[in-house]
């Protein structure tokens, strides 16, 4: 009886053991995910101002060749 609760115990402990381990693993992947996330917002928003100066650029030609067929 003793050695059935001995090998139990130690299978416990095993599994204790993995746990441990999937918990710290879990840990950096969420820390990671943060770090990444952190870093694409970061990135969409320098970004931004690119399309609307082009727009803005695009608008501003279109206003120059407007003005020069009406003079």
């Amino acid at each position: 009886m003793y050695q059935e609760m001995r090998s139990l115990h130690d299978a416990v402990s095993r599994v204790e053991t993995k746990l441990d381990g999937l918990r710290d693993d879990y840990k950096d992947v969420t820390d990671d995910l943060s770090d990444h996330e952190t870093r694409i917002r970061a990135l969409e928003r320098s970004r931004w101002p690119l399309p609307t100066l082009g727009v803005l650029a695009g608008l501003a030609g279109a206003a120059t060749g407007i003005v020069s067929l009406l003079r």
